[in-house]
């Protein structure tokens, strides 16, 4: 996938720790890191590369769901200004308002 195809407001650039630089590319941002490997392949660089233990929990799963471009520009500009990364955000705010419902209406399930 080009990352040239994502708006600007998709891409995940904010979310790479600003202290991490990539250990191959160099890169500071993801989008500097998908450019890298765009022109790239990791056959080049083998001999840098090591195995790893990986345990993947299927309950961690995550779901995907579509917000309106303006409205993504807006929560990315509050989620900056409160040094946090929109999906921390979004998940706060969500978990926020569950919880005021679930308090209303008695359900504490």
């Amino acid at each position: 996938m080009q990352n040239a195809a994502i708006p600007r407001e998709g891409r995940r650039d904010d979310y790479m720790p600003t202290d991490k630089v990539s250990s191959i590319s160099k890169a500071h941002t993801l989008d500097e890191m998908a450019e890298f490997w765009d022109t790239h392949s990791l056959a080049e660089y083998d001999d840098r590369t090591y195995e790893v233990d990986m345990t993947f929990d299927p309950s961690a799963r995550r779901t995907a769901i579509s917000i309106e471009p303006e409205l993504m520009q807006d929560i990315v500009r509050v989620a900056r200004e409160r040094k946090v990364s929109a999906q921390t955000l979004v998940n706060v705010w969500l978990r926020q308002q569950v919880d005021r419902l679930a308090a209303q209406t008695g359900n504490t399930s």
